[in-house]
């Protein structure tokens, strides 16, 4: 019996094949896009015309705090944010908050990137350790740590992964109690590297994750977008840092080394894949039905 992932991947073939074959069938009532770019931009606005985004005051699920979408930003619900990490950025994993996106562009533009927000519900993050953590040697291992879970993705479906370095080293900022870091990434089949940039909102029981996931080209936007970010969005009260209470709340099981590592928060933010399947898709439409069969062909009927 075949794996969930690769039944979607299936699925994903007969949808396209189908969606072509609707193409050819009405191309005789409608006229058909003069060349491949225009084929390609029809795609990209007609997914994107189904994306429904919101901006002013948010209430984040289960009344977990509060995103006022900052000017500049717009943003997608939860079950929206599943269908663009799943369907259009083949993540293995759409569990999310939301997704805050630039206004000006769209999941599927070329130089899209967005910040997905989650939440951790491990405990109270102790900083104590913050000022004592060296960061070149955490690296390091993360980077064993990275190469190790290699194995696990490439049996998954998914490519290998390569943890280049810090594109902006961890920063504390004890006052906020807000962590934030970036990482230089390339997955397997790409010459371009992709940008995690993390920002941790440390909070009573647990941490709200905003991931920007981007490409290195993106980090001085990313980086100056940080500060506004992260003034965005706050716990609501009673979640907040200043509201723990020994007594009643337990206390993570990592500090804040551990939150840079990603021992435990190893989900989407983690390692988003940014393959984007659907540039895949548009090569395939503009070739027509040879170019369908040449991507599919030589696979074995049980994958």
């Amino acid at each position: 019996m075949s794996s969930p992932l690769l039944s979607l991947t299936r699925l994903k073939q007969l949808l396209l094949l189908l969606t072509l074959l609707s193409i050819r069938l009405t191309s005789y009532a409608a006229p058909a896009p003069t060349d491949s770019v225009d084929r390609e931009q029809a795609y990209i606005d007609s997914v994107q015309a189904r994306l429904h985004y919101q901006t002013g005051h948010i209430i984040l699920p289960n009344a977990l705090g509060y995103l006022d979408v900052p000017a500049g930003f717009r943003y997608l619900d939860a079950k929206q944010s599943a269908y663009v990490l799943t369907k259009l950025w083949e993540n293995p994993d759409g569990e999310s908050l939301g997704m805050l996106f630039p206004a000006d562009r769209g999941p599927l533009d070329d130089n899209s990137w967005a910040f997905c927000i989650e939440y951790d519900p491990s405990g109270y993050v102790k900083d104590d350790d913050a000022a004592d953590i060296n960061y070149d040697d955490l690296l390091k291992q993360m980077q064993d740590d990275t190469e190790e879970g290699n194995a696990e993705r490439e049996k998954a479906g998914y490519g290998r992964v390569m943890l280049i370095g810090w594109a902006a080293k961890p920063h504390y900022d004890a006052k906020l109690n807000v962590l934030h870091w970036a990482k230089e990434l390339r997955f397997s089949g790409t010459s371009e590297t992709t940008l995690n940039y993390n920002v941790r909102l440390l909070g009573r029981k647990g941490v709200l994750n905003l991931n920007a996931i981007g490409v290195m080209d993106q980090l001085p936007e990313i980086r100056r977008s940080i500060p506004t970010v992260i003034k965005s969005v706050e716990f609501a009260k009673g979640q907040q840092y200043v509201d723990f209470d020994p007594k009643l709340d337990e206390v993570a099981a990592y500090g804040i080394g551990g939150l840079v590592a990603g021992k435990v928060l190893a989900k989407v933010g983690a390692f988003a894949l940014l393959a984007k399947f659907w540039k895949i898709i548009i090569a395939a439409v503009a070739a027509g039905w040879a170019g369908i069969r040449r991507f599919f062909g030589g696979k074995a009927a049980d994958e």
